[in-house]
């Protein structure tokens, strides 16, 4: 089951057990993989989220982000030069204002997303608000602060970390995260929200064919749907 957001004030210091810590090393093992095969081909990737911060479990993903719009042809040929094989490639718009975005699953839990239009700054934003990594702070075993779906905000130590709820003090940890306060409070509207009235699904997910690129997909979606082609010129 999704974690709820946590609407009362509440503090805990959270120290984590052996098992979490190579949890962590072995999750921040495959997110360097991924990002190290990237970077041969000069595409900068950030991973986000638990794996950023250090709060891992179990069900944690590996996502590898790349910020900016590179050739769908050189973030696969970067993997497949890596050896590490793709599972499936999907097309994925999360609402009709939001950037489509490409993702490559390497497995049910890894990926490697990027954006196939210009990203909102709030969506830009999303990613530091979750925490984010680059390869160097990966290397350098550094962990970021940033929130979890719970509206948590995730404070790393020296033995885990610390947690703290965010809602009424958006204005605090937008400063700490360095992202404008709209982006703080869209998220925090958006995961209570969905706390009320559950997941809503995603406007578009499109896998795409054996031999079809995430362009030549794009330009079919937006040929046939008006609300892709206004998306495109939007930003």
């Amino acid at each position: 089951m999704a974690k709820k957001p946590l609407r009362r004030l509440e503090f805990k210091e959270i120290v984590y057990n052996e098992e979490r810590w190579m949890l962590l090393k072995k999750l921040r093992g495959k997110a360097t993989e991924l990002m190290e095969a990237l970077e041969k081909f000069n595409i900068h990737a950030i991973t986000h989220g638990s794996i950023a911060r250090g709060d891992v479990t179990e069900k944690s993903d590996v996502d590898v982000f790349i910020p900016h719009q590179p050739s769908s042809f050189l973030v696969e040929t970067a993997l497949e030069r890596a050896s590490i094989p793709i599972n499936r490639r999907l097309i994925v718009q999360a609402t009709p204002t939001y950037a489509m975005k490409a993702y490559i699953e390497i497995d049910e839990k890894t990926s490697v997303s990027f954006p196939l239009m210009k990203m909102h700054k709030a969506e830009s934003e999303f990613y530091k608000f979750g925490g984010e990594a680059t390869l160097k702070d990966l290397k350098a075993d550094l962990r970021v602060p940033g929130v979890d779906k719970r509206l948590m905000l995730i404070e790393p130590t020296e033995k885990g970390h610390k947690e703290s709820t965010i809602v009424g003090c958006e204005d605090q940890v937008a400063k700490m995260l360095k992202i404008s306060l709209e982006t703080v409070l869209d998220r925090v509207h958006a995961l209570l929200r969905r706390d009320d009235v559950g997941r809503t699904g995603v406007f578009i997910e499109k896998e795409l064919a054996e031999g079809e690129t995430f362009e030549l997909a794009l330009k079919r979606l937006a040929d046939e749907n008006p609300a892709v082609r206004r998306r495109l010129k939007m930003v």
